[in-house]
């Protein structure tokens, strides 16, 4: 069973940067929904302004992020180059965070996973 945590916990680098990669998801998902209603017979056009504000500023917000983590964490150039790629696409941070966490890149975060991991199989031994 994976266990999420406090989400809200924003003690580490690692877990400032995950939190933003899935409120900048959260607010793209929104803001796709607000493109949709923006396109209806009759337009609803406040959704894609304020969601559209909400994605920008967690967008820059993510970026920042990225940078930070970078540094903290002493990612290579092409991790952190990733990293900053995957805010452009949608819902690409997340798949990013993913990866990081898994491939060791996340700090505490990644140690955590793998541990947990590691758990059930020599459980089931």
């Amino acid at each position: 069973m994976v266990r999420m945590g406090n989400v809200f916990d924003l003690s580490t680098v690692a877990k400032r940067f995950r939190f933003l990669a899935v409120l900048e998801a959260v607010t793209w998902f929104l803001l796709i929904i607000g493109m949709v209603y923006k396109r209806l017979p009759e337009p609803v056009l406040w959704p894609v302004k304020v969601f559209g504000m909400a994605h920008g500023i967690v967008f820059v917000l993510f970026v920042l992020a990225v940078l930070v983590t970078a540094r903290e964490l002493s990612w290579s150039a092409k991790t952190t180059i990733l990293a900053l790629l995957s805010s452009l696409p949608p819902f690409c941070g997340v798949l990013f965070e993913i990866w990081a966490a898994r491939t060791g890149q996340l700090g505490e975060l990644s140690n955590n996973r793998s541990a947990e991991s590691e758990a059930p199989a020599s459980v089931m031994s």
